[in-house]
């Protein structure tokens, strides 16, 4: 399990920092957007698989996930339907869920603002969902191409999301803050003069294709 100090310390890198120091790995597709871009969120996945066109796994997943969570939910990337909205997000504050991250749409997203609950989503969509269909909760789950397990780190913020499997937490970190160190020169040293193409060794490259 990630501590909370690793937890803000992955939030606070930011998921591209993450995706980029654990070897351009994890990142979900640019399809999967916050509704509100100045959120940050990192958490353990708590992962949902359910029908499109249908919430009744949200209700009982809101029911099941611990304090600290991200629900992370399969929706099969249905868009004419909103299985997320207001009262749901009440819900999930109210018992520590920290986040939603959905392969689907939700509505009511001016509340959702408003009440400063992280939402990850394709899209938006007013339509409203059956009540009727099974699923599974705590199981893995794929969004695009990216495999996610229950527990893996899930951080996200306005650039995209980033999944860390839970067994590379460390590895990720310290990674990440060699990278932003490594950054952080960079920005120093073109400050001072320097030009990006000498700082990433680009000179042989652009040589080669005449455009030195």
């Amino acid at each position: 399990m990630a501590t909370l100090e690793q937890l803000n310390q992955l939030r606070d890198l930011g998921a591209a920092t993450v995706y980029e120091a654990q070897g351009a790995k994890g990142a979900l597709d640019h399809g999967m957007k916050p509704i509100d871009p100045t959120v940050r969120l990192a958490g353990p996945a708590f992962t949902v698989d359910c029908r499109p066109a249908d919430n009744l796994m949200l209700h009982y997943a809101v029911q099941k996930a611990k304090s600290g969570d991200v629900l992370v939910v399969d929706a099969k990337g249905f868009m004419e339907a909103g299985p997320w909205g207001d009262v749901l997000t009440i819900q999930a504050m109210k018992v520590g869920i920290v986040g939603l991250v959905i392969n689907g749409c939700v509505r009511d997203a001016n509340l959702i603002i408003e009440l400063g609950f992280p939402v990850f989503c394709r899209g938006l969509s007013i339509k409203g969902t059956g009540k009727n269909q099974p699923g599974r909760i705590n199981v893995p789950i794929a969004i695009g191409d990216v495999l996610i397990h229950p527990g893996d780190i899930i951080v996200g913020d306005r650039d995209g999301l980033t999944v860390v499997p839970l067994d590379e937490v460390e590895s990720a970190i310290a990674s990440s803050l060699v990278r932003e160190d490594k950054e952080a020169g960079q920005r120093k040293a073109i400050g001072e003069g320097a030009m990006t193409a000498d700082l990433l060794g680009l000179a042989e490259t652009l040589r080669r294709f005449g455009l030195a």
